[in-house]
């Protein structure tokens, strides 16, 4: 033994030197410690046996000394540092164990199992139970927490042990089964209910405790994660040049967001208001992106303006987000604008793409444009067809694609960021009818899903997404007031009537239209009517002549060229002009000579 020891003692020295485990901290000691205390311990090992038997046979050593002093090593390296960190956290967190607000988690994932570690460090909590939403792990204990029961029994373990905290920690699990949770929680009288984020839980595979919070109104509207073909993603926007006009928008800023992550050689985000690109600018400035970033002032409509910049820049990828969309403020006094942006600007980008020879080209489309009854949807269904027709032309070598989707929840103007605001000032929150439905989806699943039709179509399709099942309105706001801490008598609900153009409910497809299914779950492709390029040479005549028009002649012509649009027979709302009342039937059409005055 005194003969090898300083010879074994240098072969465990360089081993375990090599292997890192001086550079540990014991209080911090884990499960990968453990591993490479295994691996350094085994290698030490093998390099003394060979010492031993081969190189200097000389020197007796018992082979089950060989045996039993890795084992004794292990054992003795790691059980020490274990002890000393059980030690260390005993000392510092025993004293928590009694502190804190008690507090039940729910769910039996991965992030569950990492939310408790992080509240055992806490002093502000102190996890009592957990509750498994499956109850197949109903009397386990996971991390010194027993799991109670499931979710029928929240509210009996929350009288036993004085808790008026849960923790949702599902993001793994299906939007279902999270809502589920959610219901339950919020059923027990003076329940504060918080939970993860899934995305970001998803993304990050961490839980830290800055992530914690309220549920929201998104998390009771919210979808599964969407399935991408990232590969498919790539190929068309990896190193290549992408335009998204509207980027400064709701959903063009998520396209962007989201095309930034397949890094693109150059991003030229194009918007008409200044301010909002600036913004994005800001935003974007921030990362650290290998793509390069253009911001570009202009308008769809100026065809001279479209047409410079795709010479200069030549995408292959051309996604159309730009849009007048609040139906009420396009129906009276401001038609003209609604089609002269939203059909005609579509019409100039799309054919500009088509004469630069850009290979795909994407229309953010709406549900709006289905059976419309108002000029904003007929708007957004001529944009449709006009992308048709343009595929219909000869030697087109432009891949049009429509992509047809819902409300987004939170976008600019939507409804959750108004009743936000009324429950912030005390209500009323104003609904325009008891029995109204809309559509919802998440921004960034809408971008998502846009992004995966564009991979999918070979051109003039037009794709549907699947949005999952309507809302009640009244039932959103009803939630939003209980999500604030409030009671339905606390704030008044009032029913102020449909608006101008509004309908009861929104359709993804026309009443003559069938879909076909996709390799994607949440997208099917739409068998719409189609235009073609006789059709579009016409409705282009009567685009160029509508700023000549009466709004009561545009919307009569509407019916002629969008067959599936109805009319909406009520009168506009009469607006007074130095004192004169008028209404939009009134309005006439400046003659030549005044127009040159």
């Amino acid at each position: 033994m005194i003969h090898s020891l300083p010879v074994i003692f240098v072969f465990h020295s360089i081993c375990f030197y090599s292997f890192g485990l001086y550079k540990g901290v014991w209080r911090f000691a884990s499960l990968p410690d453990l591993k490479r205390i295994m691996r350094a311990v085994a290698f030490a090992a093998l390099l003394s046996a060979t010492f031993a038997l081969l190189v200097h046979p000389s020197i007796i050593i018992p082979r089950s000394v060989l045996i039993l002093n890795p084992i004794l090593l292990l054992v003795t390296m790691g059980g020490s540092r274990f002890i000393y960190r059980a030690w260390k956290e005993r000392r510092l967190f025993n004293t928590l164990a009694v502190q804190g607000k008690p507090v039940i988690v729910i769910g039996v994932e991965d992030a569950s199992f990492n939310l408790i570690k992080e509240l055992s460090k806490n002093p502000e909590w102190r996890v009592v139970a957990m509750v498994d939403p499956s109850d197949k792990l109903v009397g386990r204990e996971i991390m010194h927490t027993k799991v109670e029961g499931g979710l029928h029994d929240i509210s009996e373990i929350a009288t036993r042990y004085g808790s008026q905290h849960c923790m949702i920690a599902m993001p793994g699990s299906r939007h279902e089964k999270r809502r589920a949770a959610m219901e339950a929680a919020r059923a027990i009288d003076g329940m504060e209910v918080l939970t993860l984020p899934a995305m970001s839980d998803l993304i990050s595979g961490r839980v830290s405790l800055s992530q914690i919070r309220k549920i929201d109104v998104e998390d009771l509207l919210g979808r599964d994660v969407v399935q991408l073909d990232t590969h498919g993603l790539s190929s068309m926007l990896a190193n290549k040049v992408v335009l998204v006009s509207g980027a400064a928008g709701s959903i063009g800023s998520e396209l962007c967001r989201q095309i930034l992550s397949f890094h693109p050689a150059q991003l030229i985000c194009l918007d008409i208001s200044e301010y909002a690109l600036y913004t994005l600018q800001q935003e974007f400035d921030q990362r650290m992106a290998d793509t390069e970033l253009v911001y570009l002032v202009a308008d769809v409509k100026n065809q001279t303006r479209i047409q410079r910049i795709l010479q200069s820049h030549q995408p292959d990828v051309v996604l159309h987000a730009g849009a007048y969309k609040h139906v009420p403020m396009m129906e009276h006094f401001n038609a003209v604008e609604a089609l002269q942006n939203n059909a005609h600007g579509t019409y100039q980008i799309a054919s500009a793409c088509q004469a630069a020879g850009v290979p795909t080209f994407v229309l953010v489309s709406t549900d709006k444009a289905v059976n419309p009854t108002n000029v904003m949807g007929a708007s957004k269904r001529l944009a449709e067809l006009i992308c048709q027709g343009l595929q219909h032309t000869k030697n087109s070598h432009t891949r049009f694609i429509t992509v047809r989707f819902g409300n987004v929840l939170g976008s600019s103007g939507s409804v959750i960021p108004k009743f936000r605001e009324q429950i912030a000032h005390g209500g009323p929150i104003t609904i325009t009818h008891p029995e109204i439905t809309r559509y919802f989806m998440s921004i960034p699943e809408a971008a998502q899903l846009v992004l995966q039709a564009a991979t999918m179509g070979k051109g003039g399709e037009v794709f549907v997404l699947d949005m999952g099942t309507p809302v009640k309105i009244v039932d959103l706001a009803r939630d939003m007031i209980k999500l604030s801490g409030l009671q339905e008598q606390d704030i008044q609900i009032e029913f102020t009537g449909l608006r101008p153009g509004e309908k009861l409910y929104e359709e993804l497809l026309a009443d003559d239209e069938n879909t076909l299914p996709t390799s994607h779950e949440k997208l099917r492709i739409a068998q719409a009517r189609s235009a073609d390029a006789d059709w579009l040479t016409n409705l282009l005549e009567w685009l160029t002549s509508i700023p000549n028009l009466q709004e009561s002649q545009i919307k009569q012509d509407l019916q002629r060229w969008v067959e599936e649009y109805t009319l909406d027979k009520r009168p506009a709302p009469a607006i007074s002009l130095r004192g004169k009342e008028i209404s939009s039937e009134s309005i006439h059409a400046p003659s030549p000579s005044q127009q040159l005055h």
